[in-house]
């Protein structure tokens, strides 16, 4: 496998929100500093940062996160390869799990994806940067790149309710107010990170917006805790559909005791069998077109 097609398939399975783009195999992303690239061999700089600087190599850090560049698929494949997801391999071979640039960005996807479809969530994901974001254009090796910055805290709280216009529904008073939380203090998204998994759901789903689902989606994508909502439509129906159930007789602790023995590689596996669901769905909508 290329380094280009495992870059290709992680970008493909991000929320697309208008803060990067997959062009000419480069991944392209906005990060606080500038826009930053890398093409599966090398990390390229807009003309934003200085050569050696300490804002390069947190940009390459934070790529390396954001891309999951470090998780060991090897060992992941050999965990599964006896069991009925060893179809899995072939069928993503390369696919890392992406994570949030920042906690607050994480937090404002996920709560967006709450109770809607995953393609309806990146919309309204990505008016909502397009209402509150920055954009930017910036020259990466003789190439123009326009990508939009994420908002954070300031930037939301600052235009209010006028963030009703990216269709967020309901949602838009979950952000509005738990990002007044962050803001006064009161949700300290830093202090999650330190927490074990189970002291840090219990602390986030104290907050008005946050149950169990968003709290455990939240802290794979934000710190890549080994979390993942297991009452999550896509997990269920990915598993109906590999054990042959019916949908309605796959609980959340069936969910957890199929996938759970798996221990270290639990949240990544749930990532690959929401991916597997994704993919099913999307022939079948192909199909009724």
């Amino acid at each position: 496998m290329t380094k280009q097609k495992w870059l290709k398939i992680t970008t493909h399975e991000m929320i697309r929100n208008g803060t990067w783009c997959y062009k000419d195999e480069t991944f392209y992303i906005c990060l606080e500093n500038g826009i930053v690239g890398y093409d599966g061999d090398n990390f390229i700089f807009s003309n934003k940062f200085l050569e050696g600087s300490t804002k390069k190599r947190k940009a390459k850090n934070k790529l390396k996160f954001i891309l999951g560049m470090d998780i060991k698929l090897d060992d992941f494949y050999s965990e599964i390869s006896d069991s009925k997801f060893s179809f899995l391999i072939d069928e993503f071979y390369g696919l890392r799990s992406p994570a949030s640039p920042k906690p607050y960005q994480a937090l404002i996807e996920t709560i967006a994806q709450q109770q809607v479809n995953f393609e309806f969530a990146m919309k309204t994901i990505e008016s909502l940067v397009m209402i509150s974001g920055d954009k930017v254009e910036e020259t990466i090796k003789n190439k123009k790149i326009k990508l939009y910055k994420f908002p954070n805290e300031i930037k939301i709280a600052k235009i209010g309710e006028k963030i009703k216009d990216a269709k967020l529904g309901y949602r838009y008073k979950y952000i509005l107010n738990l990002t007044e939380k962050i803001l006064n203090g009161e949700l300290n998204l830093k202090k999650v990170e330190k927490m074990s998994e189970s002291d840090a759901i219990d602390y986030m789903t104290k907050f008005k917006g946050i149950g169990r689902w968003s709290a455990e989606l939240f802290l794979n994508y934000a710190f890549r805790k080994n979390t993942y909502p297991a009452s999550d439509l896509g997990i269920r129906r990915g598993i109906s559909r590999i054990f042959n159930l019916r949908l309605k007789d796959v609980k959340d602790k069936d969910v957890r005791e199929i996938i759970d023995p798996f221990g270290k590689w639990k949240s990544l596996l749930a990532f690959y069998i929401v991916c597997y669901d994704r993919k099913v769905q999307n022939k079948k909508q192909q199909k009724t077109k």
